[in-house]
Parts: C-alpha cells; sequence; structure tokens
C-alpha cells in the first residue's frame, strides 16, 4: 500500500475540526456541535486526514 500526502483542501478542513475541538476541550469555547460531540469531531477529523493519505486525488 502507498501512501499519499492528502490534498490542502482536507488537509485544512482536517486541522480546522482538530483546531476547534481542542478550543472546546482546553480553552473552554462554546461550539455549538464540536461542543457536545467532541470525540466524534476529531474522529471525523482524522479519518478524513487518513482517507486524504490513502486515496490518490483527494
Amino acid at each position: 500500500m502507498r501512501l499519499n500526502s492528502p490534498s490542502l483542501l482536507v488537509f485544512v478542513i482536517s486541522a480546522i475540526l482538530a483546531a476547534a475541538v481542542v478550543a472546546t476541550q482546553f480553552l473552554g469555547a462554546a461550539i455549538p456541535y464540536i461542543s457536545q460531540y467532541s470525540f466524534s469531531t476529531l474522529l471525523i477529523a482524522y479519518t478524513l486526514l487518513f482517507l486524504g493519505n490513502l486515496i490518490r486525488g483527494m
């Protein structure tokens, strides 16, 4: 299996989601969906990044 680098868009979306989760957990920010489902949001961010590494052109 060969890994590829994710596109810039996939990386930015994943980084923004992960940063939002960190902001809600450690800085006390109140972001409506992310505050309630922080683990799920973090899982979505890293799954998106993982798929961006596996699938060419994503």
